[in-house]
């Protein structure tokens, strides 16, 4: 996740006062409240399931009982989701609302408001806004670790502050920090790579808009998924994994959101990326990864008057998104449908699913603290994912969930918008969807040998297809 992006507030800027945190966004109403859901708690059992971290790498361990998405009956049709790159609410907010709440996700923060110490970004939109605030962008996070012989991978400990502090066991490095600054010449927090890391790579930022039809996913179409692959015995076999719901302890759900599917929750993930991406502190990750610089309190995220803080904003903000819209005039001409169908042929669309209807209106997710609105609910996606963990040649080495064995695996990462996207796999290391699809192997080698042996106008058809969306 990770600019200067149309619409973000300036330091200095006379906009900043419509964003500002102490009392600041009483202009407008909160309209939704939190939803009244029922906790369900039963034994779950997982193919690939093993152990769980949060995006931090806190681990913890696969609990004996999970909680289940609690389905509604469906009352009537699936409809297609809205989309587009408009910047309108899907329809669970009034645009009023949403507007507000977009305008905090692209609020720059500063230290006296809970920067740092050391972070990546100053807002959510300085790494999510192409084309539009929520989109993806160019800007990458470093991680970094060491693999043993025998394929061990181990987080790295990073000291700071001239050897006199540690951050423990994490793989993220934060490319920037707060001092030295006026209030604090001659302290330096700045995280660097320790010596002897041999495992180490990029991350490009991800799309998160759409995101909360992705939320509305049940679990058990993304694990009926996965046993569907697997049982085809093609060689594809993607790995369903529970991670913490945040927001209710002990509660755990099919992950979906990251690269390697560090979440189940977009309030989760707002709390995660606030407290790694920019180093601001709440509720749900109450403490900073240091507190050398630092001169604001934990937690730094302040619930307002209407109970709200700034994570829940974020997670409205995602969840009212429409989904990424395909090129219409492209998708609608002979080359791309018959890509389409070149797609479908070779097999891309075992782990790019390209349609998933989410869970009916009134289903009970995320361990019980969220109800799915009509705006999400009953909903055809078409994301082309399976929201799974595969082994397809392209990982980097870093176990942060799912076990040892998903060092080199990567969640299946969606196409949609893809042709807006100029850095391609997880490191952004491909330019042309040519080298992307070349660049896979493992469980899709298959696949990459049916695309080399394509004739040359079923290839340019592939392509075309792919700029479509």
């Amino acid at each position: 996740m990770e600019w200067n992006a149309t619409g973000v507030f300036k330091r200095g800027n006379s906009e900043r006062c419509v964003t500002d945190k102490a009392g600041k966004r009483n202009s407008y109403s909160r309209k939704v409240g939190r939803a009244v859901a029922i906790l369900a708690v039963a034994s779950f059992a997982l193919m690939g399931g093993t152990s769980i971290a949060t995006h931090s790498q806190n681990p913890a361990p696969a609990p004996s009982a999970m909680s289940l998405d609690v389905l509604a009956p469906a009352t009537s049709a699936a409809q297609e989701a809205p989309s587009g790159f408009d910047g309108q609410t899907n329809g669970m907010i009034d645009s009023t609302t949403h507007t507000a709440d977009q305008m905090v996700f692209q609020e720059v923060e500063e230290a006296d408001e809970g920067l740092g110490p050391i972070y990546n970004a100053q807002s959510c939109a300085e790494c999510h806004q192409n084309p539009t605030t929520g989109g993806i962008s160019q800007v990458t996070e470093l991680r970094v670790g060491t693999t043993s012989h025998s394929g061990v991978f181990t987080n790295p400990n990073v000291k700071i502050g001239g050897g006199s502090v540690t951050i423990p066991n994490r793989s993220l490095i934060n490319d920037r920090a707060v001092c030295p600054s006026g209030a604090f010449p001659d302290n330096e927090v700045q995280e660097r790579v320790p010596d002897g890391m041999n495992t180490r790579t990029l991350r490009t930022s991800l799309n998160t808009l759409g995101d909360g039809f992705i939320e509305a996913i049940a679990s058990t179409t993304i694990t009926q998924i996965a046993s569907n692959q697997c049982r085809r015995g093609a060689g594809i076999c993607g790995q369903a994994i529970l991670v913490p719901v945040l927001e209710v302890p002990g509660q755990m759900r099919v992950a979906r959101f990251g690269w390697k599917n560090q979440h189940a929750s977009l309030l989760s993930f707002s709390a995660d990326a606030y407290l790694n991406e920019q180093g601001v502190t709440s509720r749900l990750l109450a403490q900073d990864m240091t507190t050398l610089c630092k001169t604001t309190q934990d937690p730094e995220d302040h619930q307002e008057a209407d109970g709200l803080a700034d994570i829940d904003r974020f997670a409205r903000f995602m969840r009212s998104t429409k989904v990424p819209a395909r090129d219409a005039t492209l998708a609608a001409s002979f080359g791309a449908q018959r890509g389409a169908d070149v797609f479908d042929r070779i097999q891309c669309d075992t782990c790019h699913v390209s349609s998933i209807t989410t869970a009916p209106t009134g289903s009970v997710i995320n361990g019980g603290a969220f109800v799915v609105p009509e705006s999400l609910g009953n909903k055809i996606i078409h994301p082309y994912s399976d929201f799974l963990l595969h082994n397809v040649g392209t990982g980097d080495g870093i176990v942060q969930n799912g076990g040892a064995g998903s060092a080199n695996k990567m969640r299946t990462p969606p196409l949609w918008g893809v042709r807006l996207r100029t850095r391609l796999l997880h490191d952004g290391r491909a330019l042309t969807f040519d080298e992307a699809i070349r660049g896979h192997g493992g469980e899709a080698s298959g696949v990459v040998n049916s695309y080399r042996q394509l004739s040359d106008a079923d290839r340019q058809a592939l392509l075309t297809f792919l700029r479509s969306l």
